[in-house]
């Protein structure tokens, strides 16, 4: 008799505790294809961004600030600007390799352009210029250097 009420509060408390079983699935989503800038945003963005490079030359902090956007103003600091410099050769001439889009931290999606150093086959060292629509520069990714 033991065996049998132990039998059935095993199968009851099975009963009791079941959990209900949902069928889930899950649709493949299209691919995105990437979007294209028009020839003349990048004749805007590569002017703007060649701007600054002239200026980050010479140093000229108020040309820079107006290529600046708002946005990032207040963080660029001359600390940021002699390290975007070091990571940059000045001295070179950038001429563009790809141009799209970069996905910010906030998820939206900015033009952004690559550069590569002129004269050289190999896009190892790549520069990337984030800008707004407007044509402000948002961020640059200096070439990585090796040490």
């Amino acid at each position: 008799m033991k065996k049998l009420f132990l039998g059935l509060a095993i199968a009851g408390g099975q009963l009791m505790f079941a959990q209900k079983v949902v069928g889930l699935q899950v649709d493949k989503q299209q691919k995105e294809q990437p979007a294209t800038i028009s020839k003349e945003k990048v004749d805007l963005y590569d002017d703007n961004f060649q701007a600054f490079v002239v200026a980050l030359k010479a140093s000229d902090r108020k040309t820079i600030d107006g290529l600046l956007s708002p946005k990032v103003k207040e963080i660029v600091t001359d600390d940021v600007l002699k390290k975007v410099k070091a990571g940059i050769d000045v001295n070179k001439r950038l001429e563009v390799l790809k141009a799209g889009y970069y996905k910010t931290m906030d998820g939206i999606n900015h033009p952004s352009i690559r550069y590569k150093y002129a004269g050289e086959n190999s896009s190892k060292e790549v520069i990337t210029a984030v800008f707004e629509e407007d044509g402000k520069i948002l961020g640059v990714l200096p070439a990585k250097k090796d040490k």
